[in-house]
């Protein structure tokens, strides 16, 4: 591994680039925040993939990808002049130290638990009027719905036990079920809402993150879908012509391997 001189030298060594490629590169010339936010998003998401796959060399290219945007942002942000990578940096050490007084100052911790209740009451004195403003508007609907309930739980609006919240979902769903029997559409889509969210909760509990939980879910089902696709066109056939049972049993030929 490189010695802290060496990572030091390979940082500079981007700082460089990028501002070469930022005097002399038409495409690089032309961006903005704006115009490489989507882009931020994606490259992020692609980190999230190789994670999932646990795939560390392409770990380690999307990371590259992503501290190249960081310091594009901070290089856009030095030439209008409101900030530059040094005041990025200072910007989060000011905020790990001060959010770490259990390392940084005199406080004492029993656990992680205790850590980030720390986390929210510092949060709120730092002038934010609710312990929710730190949830972004636009993170996917899965993803918020877990840092929502992780953010209340962190200043003690939780269930005490598990089967407390197995309850809830059990609750949420014979009221979901009423709203089928009903037939009313917008009921019903609320009430699903309602099991979702108490899902995400109870996968909380239980030390499970849900989007890595679907995720990982998504990913079998699309493995032993191709092989459905696989073994069908190996019989000349098409998906459409194929029964239910023919293709049920490649289905279970798939959860085998």
């Amino acid at each position: 591994m490189a010695s802290r001189a060496e990572q030091l030298k390979a940082f500079d060594r981007l700082l460089t680039i990028m501002d070469e490629l930022r005097a002399q590169c038409p495409w690089d010339k032309k961006q903005t925040m704006q115009t490489l936010r989507h882009l931020t998003i994606e490259e992020t998401y692609e980190l999230g993939d190789a994670i999932l796959n646990n795939d560390l060399r392409e770990v380690k290219g999307e990371l590259g990808d992503l501290l190249l945007h960081i310091v594009f942002y901070a290089k856009i942000g030095s030439e209008t002049g409101d900030f530059d990578v040094a005041d990025v940096c200072h910007s989060i050490c000011d905020k790990l130290i001060e959010r770490h007084p259990h390392i940084y100052g005199d406080v004492d911790v029993a656990d992680e638990e205790e850590v980030k209740k720390n986390w929210e009451k510092i949060k709120l004195k730092e002038g934010k009027k609710s312990v929710l403003e730190g949830v972004p508007a636009g993170l996917p609907a899965l993803v918020k719905a877990n840092r929502i309930q992780d953010k209340v739980a962190g200043v003690g609006f939780d269930w005490e036990e598990p089967h407390q919240v197995l309850e809830k979902v059990k609750e949420e769903l014979n009221e979901f079920e009423s709203e089928i029997a009903a037939g009313d559409s917008d009921a019903i889509e609320s009430e699903f809402g309602d099991v979702l969210f108490s899902l995400v909760n109870y996968a909380r509990f239980l030390k499970i993150n849900p989007e890595n939980a679907l995720e990982r879910t998504n990913k079998k089902f699309i493995t032993r879908f191709k092989y459905l696709e696989s073994k069908a066109r190996e019989s000349n056939k098409s998906l459409h012509d194929m029964t239910l049972i023919e293709m049920d049993a490649y289905w279970e030929e798939a959860k085998k391997i």
